[in-house]
């Protein structure tokens, strides 16, 4: 399995020259399977990268978004596939009590928002709410669970030739647990980043932003660092970068990691990282 970064900003795309580095693109990550599948994480601005790379490539696309937030569905409506109607793009999401996933996408696909109704689309779209049980796709089994965030938000774990994967861009782990002392049973996540050979996790704020932040499903690093410890995750890649840090700030970020998880090989994501699994 392959995994590409496309976006890893958070909450709204941040182009210049302070976010060269990391990339300004809001989440989207491909993952490739062995066996030629094509399953992307998120539909971000980064996105729009992704599709121009897609021309002639596989006509099947599973697009798993983790939550319906702005900027993880804005680059849906320029992605290039979408646009072609030989494409067949399953999404899956988390379910609603309230609106069927299509319906939630389409009050953003449609005007005043967009000016294309969803169902002028000339894709051929499926949609999923994700199952509560793992499922097959293509030659992975995938596992997604409820985690800490406002609305309806999931995260994945993608599993192949006994390797796995887990991505969880939006979460407040710490919210009602102390993670210093808290066990894995107990931990909003842990179902899909216990033990994941690599984790993409939510590591947007300092430890003063959060303070003022508490309660909106959100995280700082030293949070995000405690429960990839508790989760025993191999490799752990700090993702969702706040549009207001720099790369030198986000630099900054990364060092006090380390300190805190007394390991020095946490990275930050970055538009064009590549991960074999």
């Amino acid at each position: 399995m392959l995994a590409r970064i496309w976006g890893c900003r958070g909450s709204l795309a941040t182009p210049g020259p302070d976010t060269v580095t990391y990339g300004g693109n809001t989440s989207c990550v491909e993952l490739r399977l062995a066996d030629g599948t094509l399953l992307v994480l998120d539909a971000g601005t980064g996105i729009r990268r992704l599709g121009s790379t897609l021309r002639g490539g596989p006509k099947t696309i599973h697009l798993l978004l983790t939550h319906l937030h702005i900027d993880h569905i804005e680059g849906l409506g320029f992605f290039g596939p979408i646009w072609d109607e030989q494409t067949e793009l399953h999404v899956w999401g988390p379910p609603s009590p309230r609106r069927t996933l299509a319906e939630r996408i389409a009050r953003y696909l449609s005007p005043p928002l967009f000016p294309i109704q969803l169902s002028s689309i000339p894709a051929r779209m499926h949609f999923h709410d994700v199952p509560d049980d793992a499922w097959q796709i293509g030659t992975a089994t995938i596992v997604a669970d409820p985690v800490f965030h406002p609305g309806p938000t999931v995260g994945y774990r993608v599993q192949e030739n006994g390797a796995g994967i887990a991505y969880i861009p939006d979460h407040e782990p710490a919210l009602g647990a102390d993670l210093a002392a808290a066990t894995p049973d107990w931990v909003s996540g842990m179902r899909v980043a216990g033990g994941a050979d690599v984790l993409l996790h939510y590591s947007q704020f300092t430890r003063g932003e959060y303070d003022e932040r508490v309660g909106w499903g959100h995280s700082c690093v030293d949070d995000a660092v405690r429960f990839a410890r508790l989760a025993e995750a191999r490799r752990v890649v700090l993702f969702h970068h706040d549009p207001q840090h720099s790369d030198r700030e986000l630099e900054s970020l990364l060092e006090h990691a380390c300190e805190v998880a007394e390991r020095d090989d946490l990275v930050l994501a970055r538009e064009g990282m590549e991960i074999t699994l």
